[in-house]
């Protein structure tokens, strides 16, 4: 069902895909993917594909994270992260079978030192999503811990019922409220 539904949506919103390709392109050159490794389903590197959403090299200049008012933020990139327009390329992660549309949002390698070793297992025990509980409840207010909470509260009680209701109520966080 992710499959069908994410070529679905790419096929529909590819005109709107190719006007924030140009938007990135024109605001600060090419690339327009970022491209980083994740961590997905059994703990397994893959590739995730973004828009570009901050400065070229913006990883060499600051953290992992990004904070409220981050002067990597491209003029763009506050309008598409604001809009999530930015996590539309992971419908390819989708279709390619390292991400679901709904699941924990796929940590960093070295966010695994975050996680008790049980608690690691357990979060890379279903495959990562473009959203997830904590996006959906939170989005960027969440603190690390409350993600890590939400992201394992996933992990342990998944199913299609709660995956229709974490995609319901992200469609209500695309307003841009508490995105950075």
């Amino acid at each position: 069902m992710d499959v069908v539904l994410a070529c679905l949506a790419l096929a529909l919103l590819a005109p709107l895909l190719l006007l924030v390709a140009l938007a990135i392109a024109l605001d600060g050159g090419l690339p327009v993917l970022f491209r980083q490794q994740r961590m997905g389903l059994g703990g397994r590197p893959f590739r995730i594909y973004k828009f570009r959403s901050m400065v070229k090299d913006a990883a060499a200049v600051g953290s992992y994270q990004t904070a409220q008012g981050d002067s990597r933020i491209t003029l763009v990139g506050r309008f598409i992260r604001r809009t999530s327009l930015d996590e539309l390329p992971q419908l390819l992660n989708v279709v390619k079978g390292d991400m679901s549309l709904v699941g924990p949002r796929p940590d960093l390698p070295q966010q695994q030192a975050l996680y008790a070793p049980a608690d690691w297992r357990l979060r890379c025990s279903v495959r990562p999503g473009i959203t997830g509980l904590a996006q959906a409840l939170l989005r960027s207010a969440a603190t690390p811990q409350q993600r890590l909470e939400l992201d394992l509260r996933y992990a342990r009680e998944h199913s299609l019922s709660l995956d229709a209701r974490i995609l319901f109520w992200t469609l209500g966080r695309l307003s841009g409220r508490g995105a950075n």
